[in-house]
């Protein structure tokens, strides 16, 4: 590591800690030559794998922005979105691997949106798996209404009575 005021090549680590989110490594740097002290940040790289076959950085705001557009005009806060794209990264980072396809981020973006917001998954769910019927709809709400009864809720959202 170079140090940013004289530019001596080598820096001697003081102090290490994760940020706040665990994302990143905070590290405090001193320079032999010169004695200042300064700075880093490091994080693991995840590159996300287009269909082109373009690689790209992975970005939470990209995340964000996707599920932001399925999540209009619903009950769903900013707090609960910057979570769920939390939780979508975690989950990525989790397989261990610096590339990932891009089909897998939002695959791993299906789950946590389900149970957020039913109407905003199957709004994802139809642009992302490309859904081209009806019947594609009727399937995944019979899906839904499915997994609904098996936990005793009502189809459509009331607690059933016992």
């Amino acid at each position: 590591m170079h140090c940013p005021f004289c530019r001596h090549t080598d820096s001697r680590v003081i102090d290490s800690r994760t940020t706040d989110d665990g994302v990143c490594i905070r590290r405090r740097r001193q320079c032999p030559e010169c004695g200042r002290r300064f700075t880093t940040l490091e994080t693991s790289s995840l590159s996300v794998l287009k269909r082109s076959g373009a690689a790209e950085p992975f970005s939470r705001a990209k995340v964000l922005a996707g599920v932001r557009k399925a999540c209009q005009g619903r009950p769903v806060s900013e707090d609960d979105l910057a979570l769920l794209a939390q939780q979508v990264e975690e989950a990525i980072r989790s397989q261990g691997s610096a590339e990932i396809e891009a089909h897998e981020v939002g695959m791993a973006v299906l789950e946590p949106l389900r149970r957020l917001d039913e109407v905003a998954f199957l709004r994802f769910a139809s642009v992302y798996q490309a859904w081209d019927s009806l019947a594609d709809f009727e399937a995944a709400i019979a899906v839904l209404r499915a997994e609904r009864a098996a936990t005793g809720e009502h189809p459509d959202g009331v607690a059933a009575k016992r």
